[in-house]
C-alpha cells in the first residue's frame, strides 16, 4: 500500500475526511427535521423563508429554523437561493427527505445511524472481550430506523417485484397460502402482504419482544384480520406446512443461519419456497469496496456481527456475506435442492430456496 506521502494526496484526503465529518454532523439534523416535520413543511410551501417555514411547521423558533435551513443548504440538501434567502427542494430532495413512501426515502435510516453513536461504548467494549451485544440491548433509534429504512423498499418491490418472481407463490397466495415471516421485526414485510394477499394466512415471528409488541399494535391499526405475532426464533417458530416462508434482511444476523435454514426446510410444505432478502454485496470484499458496501459494512461491525455473536453458534455471516457463502448455509448445509436469484436492487439480494 502507498503511503500518503505528496501534498496533494494528503490535501485531498483532508478533504475526504472534511466532507465524511460535515456529512455525519448533519446526519443529527436531518433527524431534527424529520421530528420536526421540516422538511415536509418545506416540500408544502417553498420557495419560502426561515420566518414562513418557522411558522408552517408549527410555530417553531425562526432563529433556530434559519440556521438549520443553512446547515442544509450547506450539505445541498434543500435548495437556496442567496438572492431572497428563500429554500426549497428539489423533486431528488424531497424523494429523499419527504415523501415517507418513496422508494428512496432515507431520512428514517438516520435514525439507524443515531444508534451506532450511542452504542458505540457497548461495541468498544465487546472488541476488548469478543463478546456479542443482543439486537434487544441496543438504542432504541435502530428498532425504528430500520423500519423506516426498509419499509420503502419492501413497499415498493415486495408485491410488484419479489413475489412475482418467485415460482408459483403469487398464485398461491391469491388462493390462500399459510405464510411466515421470520425475523419480522416491526412486521412491516408481514402487514404489506397481509394487506395485499387477504386470502392467505400468515404469522411473524421475532426475538425482541418489543418489536412483536409493536408489530401487534401496527396490524391491528391496519385491521388486518389474517395476521398474527410472536416472539419466537427461527429454530422453534410455530407451524409446519408452510407454503411460504420469508426472511427479511436477517439470517446473517442469526447465530446458527445453518440450524435456521434446516428448521425453516423441516416447516415447509413439500413444494414450499423460502424466500431470502439480504442485503446486497458480491462474494469477495473488493466486490463491495463501494458507497452501498460502506454502509452495510459499518452496520454489520455496529449491530449485525454483534447481533450473531450473542447467539448459539455464532456464526457471523455479516452484512456483506454474498450469494456464494449464503449458498453454502442454505444447500450445503442447510439441505435446500436450489437456490437461486429471483430479483435485485441497489440495496437487496432476493434469493429464492426450494427443497
Amino acid at each position: 500500500m502507498k503511503p500518503i506521502s505528496e501534498p496533494q494526496n494528503l490535501e485531498a484526503f483532508v478533504g475526504r475526511m472534511l466532507g465524511d465529518m460535515g456529512a455525519a454532523a448533519s446526519g443529527a439534523l436531518v433527524l431534527v427535521g424529520d421530528r420536526l416535520g421540516l422538511f415536509r413543511a418545506l416540500a408544502a410551501h417553498g420557495p419560502i423563508g426561515a420566518a414562513g417555514l418557522a411558522a408552517a411547521a408549527g410555530n417553531l423558533d425562526e432563529r433556530y429554523v434559519r440556521e438549520w435551513l443553512l446547515a442544509m443548504a450547506a450539505s445541498e440538501y434543500v435548495l437556496f437561493d442567496a438572492g431572497d434567502e428563500t429554500f426549497a427542494l428539489s423533486p431528488a430532495q424531497h424523494a429523499v427527505f419527504a415523501d415517507p413512501d418513496s422508494p428512496v426515502a432515507l431520512a428514517g435510516a438516520y435514525y439507524s445511524v443515531a444508534s451506532l453513536y450511542n452504542d458505540e461504548a457497548k461495541i468498544t467494549d465487546i472488541f476488548r472481550t469478543g463478546r456479542g451485544l443482543a439486537w434487544g440491548d441496543h438504542h432504541a433509534c435502530l428498532f425504528c430506523g430500520t423500519e423506516k429504512f426498509f419499509r420503502p423498499g419492501y413497499a415498493a418491490h415486495l408485491v410488484a417485484e419479489w413475489i412475482p418472481a418467485l415460482q408459483g407463490v403469487r398464485e398461491k397466495l391469491e388462493r390462500g397460502a399459510r405464510v411466515a415471516d421470520i425475523g419480522c421485526g416491526h412486521g412491516c414485510s408481514t402487514t404489506i402482504l397481509a394487506r395485499a394477499f387477504p386470502q392467505s394466512r400468515f404469522i411473524g415471528c421475532d426475538v425482541h419482544p418489543g418489536s412483536i409488541e409493536h408489530a401487534r399494535a401496527l396490524a391491528a391499526a391496519e385491521g388486518l384480520p389474517n395476521i398474527e405475532f410472536t416472539v419466537a426464533t427461527a429454530k422453534d417458530f410455530p407451524g409446519r406446512d408452510y407454503d411460504l416462508i420469508a426472511c427479511f434482511d436477517c439470517l446473517h444476523d442469526m447465530g446458527d443461519p445453518v440450524g435456521a435454514a434446516q428448521s425453516i426446510r423441516r416447516a415447509l410444505c413439500p413444494d414450499g419456497t423460502w424466500l431470502i432478502v439480504e442485503p446486497m454485496a458480491g462474494d469477495t470484499p473488493a466486490e463491495n469496496m463501494h458507497p452501498v458496501g460502506r454502509l452495510y459494512y459499518s452496520f454489520s461491525t455496529m449491530v449485525c456481527t454483534p447481533a450473531s455473536r450473542s447467539q448459539e453458534v455464532g456464526l457471523a455471516l455479516g452484512a456483506q456475506a454474498g450469494e456464494r457463502r449464503l449458498r453454502e448455509v442454505i444447500v450445503d448445509d442447510g439441505g435446500f435442492r436450489t437456490l437461486r436469484r429471483a430479483a435485485t436492487t441497489p440495496f437487496n439480494l432476493i434469493l429464492e430456496a426450494r427443497l
